[in-house]
């Protein structure tokens, strides 16, 4: 049985300046209440706090279990405050051991991690690790609970005083929770808040009232958590779903969040069904096993069960609202409504199913006459900005029967086929682009239709090709995929080469294609089909990826330099992507090297981004084999293209360099070109030199910067028209695993020793927080330095008092959140800060001050905001400015202008000249004050304008 007194002693050791000290206390606190805190001695405890629970006073001393959870919640006392990111860990294991009996021992210590919220961001550094917390409490007491102990306080007349921190911390942690505390309580205070809100905007309290409105979504929020794993779906939902359709109708703000909690509800059911809740249990972390644990096979069919009667009603409320609605945010209704339709029952979506399609050809008959009724020059496409146009209904109407595709049968899948086959040449992008997702969705979700119509979608795919829309071409190259994979697996086709090589083809070129969406999907694409070839997992082979590698190679043999170009591009993305892929993609290298002497920057440019991939993720070994014909391959170039590239040349040599070393690149290096390796070997030294004479602090900013950055495709920078030298460590560090996972552990160890640092940078300073004036504002009230809550608000009274003198330039703010101004306040402060000041100093010189007193005031105007007077730069002996050390120079100022970031030449010659205006106006200026200067200037613009006065007269 484990002793309060073993763990008094080992709160005695949290205090310690020693890190590992502090570690092992700990990880042994956490072991001692995982393992020798039992039923028994919980049940104990908490059996003696009910029968004392009304009782006055108590007669029995306080058992075990009650001296830990004591001792525990001392913890938060002020004396470890350099240690409550530990002290926070140890009360979440507490939390996670005493699971709903917490609420009988943890009481006060729940309600002091909620007064710790109060703190100041600049005394208590740990907010995140107090909301962890603070979320294990909610695992443990379910926020029902969870919210008696600690509520929000939504029935408090000052919205101020609402605990909104709470919101977030609910919406992560809150798992297994009761729909039916939801509908009671939640929704209850949704109406409450609203009748708030409008009372305060009929009172004219705008900014209160659009502060209620946001307390409302944040208590529809909860939703998705609630029905997170809920215990009791079968129970409520039916009472429940009023409330959500009517919500559904009148709240457009809520409906993604409603949406949302319907997926939740289904696909966690769904996954508990078919996979028998073998794998549900790890997914939200041990503290909520026991929550998932209770979604047994019989649960999740009762779940399905009501879900499945609650469809019908919830699909006619969702697609009403998804035809009249102006967009779908985040294809929520869609969604919802895929994942309803693959759930209820047959009849209900085959009615929905045959009004949409009735509706779809009604629409289609009147886009048609409106297309006839146009005269022949008019634009081929309908207003989009008009809601009731037949083109925008019709395009709806395509995503709501797309949506219904997871309940239809496959002879309701022939007839939607059927209705998109025109579509897909139809004269509207748009109607292009529907027509091409819902035949991708077909495609994606019903094997069965695309075996059977195989022949038939070849030969559509085939003819639509010339009248493809550019807004549609994305999803065109999706049903490509899905084609090219079937053919792939299926071998009795004889035509299947051909007809791959020919959507690969249009795949291939999608890689130049202008639409940065169109792009990327087609990178991702090429990819997806190289993983349906390799993968073992999904049918595949190695032999295939090679193949399908040597297929894309193909392209570098053809005849217009757009189609070299993008399989350029095409094999080093599979390079980049598959490991097994860079030896075979060392085959291309000649045909490479031959393509980097043709006298065509598109193919130079590609090659040369194929040739970094295969720099960066080869093994040294490979290059040292190809080191030479790899360097002479890249000096030997046509001299109309070698200087354009020369800057990605240089980045390629340093990678190299970088991987092979500085000798093995000298051997191959030519004598002609050794000048450019001298100079790649002095500004390496100089950045060793330059990283080697950072203080500490710099390096470990340096190792985090570089540790960030994601192994990920960058098509943009890899095939760049020029290389930055700057940025070379970066060319090859972001493509290379390895190194991130070198730099990673070296970064975690800098960082734990600056926490180190940091912690006890914070208890020496927590050793001298206490003011010695303390005791003189608190009125002659002795303080009790044991009570933690005056402890508190003591140390907050003094910060405060603390920041209010050194500014007060503070803006002021009313409870309505206007901003108080008072007139003459800020020259009256000024003249109160510097009571030795003269008349010449309100006027604005500067007398003597000492250096400090300066840096000051210049922190204090810079924290407020103000802007520099200039003058710092005036002179108090003569007139005119002054330049003074370690600063700008008095008219060293820069024009603003937008032009400068301009891509058209012209415009940024505009602003070249406005800045050349500006630097002869400063050398006609130079050695006057600003006051004279612009007296100047304005005297220069009368005597321009008499001019042109008298001219007007002759």
């Amino acid at each position: 049985m484990l002793s309060h007194v073993s763990l008094f002693a080992l709160v005695e050791i949290l205090p310690s300046e020693h890190e590992e000290a502090i570690f092992a206390s700990a990880e042994t606190f956490k072991r001692l209440i995982d393992y020798c805190i039992d039923e028994d001695l919980i049940n104990q405890g908490v059996e003696q706090i009910k029968i004392h629970e009304n009782a006055e006073s108590r007669k029995s001393g306080p058992t075990c279990i009650e001296r830990i959870c004591v001792t525990i919640e001392s913890l938060l006392d002020y004396r470890f405050c350099a240690v409550w990111d530990v002290a926070f860990q140890i009360i979440s294991a507490t939390f996670k051991k005493l699971g709903n009996n917490a609420s009988y021992l943890l009481r006060g210590t729940l309600k002091s991690l909620g007064d710790m919220q109060n703190l100041p961001d600049e005394d208590f550094p740990y907010r995140k690790q107090l909301h962890e917390c603070v979320g294990s409490a909610v695992v443990a007491l379910g926020p029902e609970m969870f919210l008696s102990l600690l509520p929000l306080n939504l029935e408090s007349d000052d919205l101020s005083e609402v605990n909104v921190w709470l919101f977030p911390v609910l919406k992560q942690y809150t798992v297994g929770a009761h729909l039916s505390y939801f509908m009671d309580s939640v929704l209850d205070s949704v109406g409450l808040i609203k009748q708030k809100a409008r009372k305060l905007e009929l009172e004219g309290r705008v900014f209160s009232a659009r502060s209620a409105d946001a307390l409302v979504y944040s208590l529809w929020s909860l939703l998705p958590s609630f029905c997170n794993y809920a215990v009791d779906t079968a129970e409520c939902l039916k009472d429940l779903e009023n409330a959500l359709c009517r919500a559904l109708r009148e709240e457009p703000d809520v409906r993604g969040v409603i949406c949302s909690s319907l997926q939740l509800l289904i696909d966690q059911n769904k996954r508990v069904l078919n996979e028998n809740d073998e794998s549900s249990g790890t997914e939200f972390g041990k503290s909520a096993e026991k929550a998932v644990c209770c979604y047994t096979l019989q649960v999740a069919t009762d779940n399905l069960s009501v879900l499945r009667s609650s469809a019908r009603e919830f699909l006619s409320v969702l697609s009403g609202i998804f035809l009249n609605s102006e967009k779908d945010d985040g294809g929520c209704l869609q969604s919802t409504i895929a994942a309803l339709s693959s759930l209820a029952d047959k009849a209900v979506i085959s009615r929905l199913y045959k009004s949409t399609m009735q509706k779809l050809l009604k629409v289609t008959l009147e886009a048609a006459k409106v297309r006839n009724s146009r005269k022949p020059n008019s634009m081929g496409s309908d207003d989009l900005s008009n809601e009731s146009s037949p083109s925008v209904l019709r395009g709806k109407l395509f995503d709501l029967a797309a949506s219904l595709l997871p309940g239809l049968n496959l002879a309701e899948v022939d007839v939607l086929f059927k209705a998109i086959q025109p579509a897909l040449q139809d004269a509207d992008g748009v109607i292009q682009k529907k027509a091409y997702k819902v035949l991708s969705v077909m495609l994606k979700n019903d094997e069965r239709f695309l075996s059977s119509k195989l022949e038939e979608l070849l030969k559509l795919m085939v003819e639509v090709l010339p009248t493809c829309h550019f807004s549609a071409k994305r999803h065109r190259l999706e049903c490509l995929y899905f084609l090219i994979v079937h053919l792939s697996k299926d071998g009795s086709d004889k035509t299947k080469p051909e007809i791959v090589c020919s959507f690969l083809t249009e795949i291939i070129l999608a890689l130049k294609e202008a639409n940065k969406k169109t792009r990327n999907r087609a990178y991702d694409i090429l990819v997806e089909i190289g993983h349906a070839c390799g993968d073992e997992e999904k049918g595949g082979r190695k032999e295939n990826l090679l193949q399908f590698f040597n297929m894309v190679a193909g392209g570098l043999a053809g005849e217009t330099p757009h189609m070299i170009s993008a399989a350029a591009k095409g094999l080093a993305r599979l390079a980049y992507e598959f490991t097994d892929l860079v030896s075979t993609a060392y085959n291309v290298l000649p045909s490479t090297f031959l393509l980097l002497q043709r006298k065509n920057r598109e193919i130079i440019k590609a090659n040369l981004g194929l040739l970094k991939v295969l720099v960066a993720k080869s093994q040294v070994d490979w290059l040292q084999m190809h080191l030479g014909s790899m360097v002479e391959g890249l000096l030997k170039w046509q001299d109309n293209t070698k200087t354009h590239f020369k800057s990605k040349v240089k980045v390629l040599l340093e990678m190299l360099v970088k991987k092979c070393g500085l000798d093995a690149v000298k051997a191959v290096m030519p004598e002609e070109h050794m000048k450019l390796l001298t100079n790649i070997r002095k500004i390496k030294e100089r950045k060793e030199r330059k990283r080697a004479s950072n203080s500490e602090e710099s390096r470990s900013h340096l190792s985090k910067a570089t540790t960030s950055r994601l192994s990920r495709w960058n098509h943009t920078k890899i095939f760049s028209d020029s290389g930055d030298e700057e940025s070379t460590d970066g060319e090859t560090d972001y493509m290379d695993s390895e190194t991130n996972i070198g730099r990673w552990s070296r970064a975690s160890a800098l960082l734990k020793s600056k926490a180190t640092s940091l912690r006890s940078k914070r208890s020496h300073r927590s050793a001298k927080s206490l003011p010695e004036d303390l005791m003189g504002q608190l009125e002659d009230e002795p303080l009790d330095l044991l009570d933690r809550q005056k402890m508190r608000s003591a140390l907050r009274r003094s910060q405060h008092g603390k920041r209010k003198a050194e500014s007060d330039d503070d803006l002021e703010i009313d409870t309505e959140g206007r901003l108080v101004i008072h007139e003459g306040e800020r020259s009256t402060k000024s003249s109160a800060a510097h009571p030795d000041s003269d008349s010449r100093s309100k006027a604005g010189s500067f007398l003597s001050m000492d250096s400090s007193r300066k840096a000051q005031k210049r922190r204090k105007m810079s924290e407020s905001g103000w802007a520099y007077t200039g003058n710092e730069y005036a002179s108090k002996k003569a007139r005119g400015d002054l330049k003074r050390k370690d600063k700008l120079e008095p008219y060293a100022y820069w024009p603003l202008d937008r032009k400068m970031m301009s891509r058209r030449p012209e415009h940024r010659a505009a602003a070249r000249r406005g800045m050349a205006s500006v630097v002869k106006m400063t050398k006609m200026l130079e050695g006057k004050s600003a006051s004279s200067a612009l007296s100047l200037k304005s005297t220069k613009l009368k005597k321009r304008g008499n001019k042109a006065g008298k001219k007007k007269g002759k």
